[in-house]
């Protein structure tokens, strides 16, 4: 069986925040382990925790990668692929 290489999740949210409130600080990169204790601790809140929950379920699949990104933002998956600092926050291993 064939498995994607990534998910890439387009919401109307550039990613995972550690103020939810406050785009400058979005986390760029998450592992599964940094993933659930954020939301274990409060970190990732309300709407964003359903998200995540689908990229940890993705990568705990197979997936090699998953990343959430504002789908508002033009150009948005080429930003995050193409640029060494992307735009969203990736779910690894």
């Amino acid at each position: 069986m064939v498995l994607a290489g990534a998910l890439v999740a387009c919401t109307a949210v550039g990613g995972v925040r550690r103020d939810k409130d406050d785009p400058a600080t979005r986390i760029p990169r998450l592992t599964v382990d940094e993933a659930k204790a954020a939301i274990a601790d409060g970190t990732v809140q309300g709407g964003m925790i359903p998200k995540l929950e689908t990229c940890l379920e993705a990568v705990e699949g197979g997936v090699e990668a998953a990343v959430i990104i504002d789908g508002r933002v033009p150009h948005a998956i080429l930003l995050e692929v193409l640029t060494r600092e992307g735009i969203g926050t990736e779910i690894i291993l």
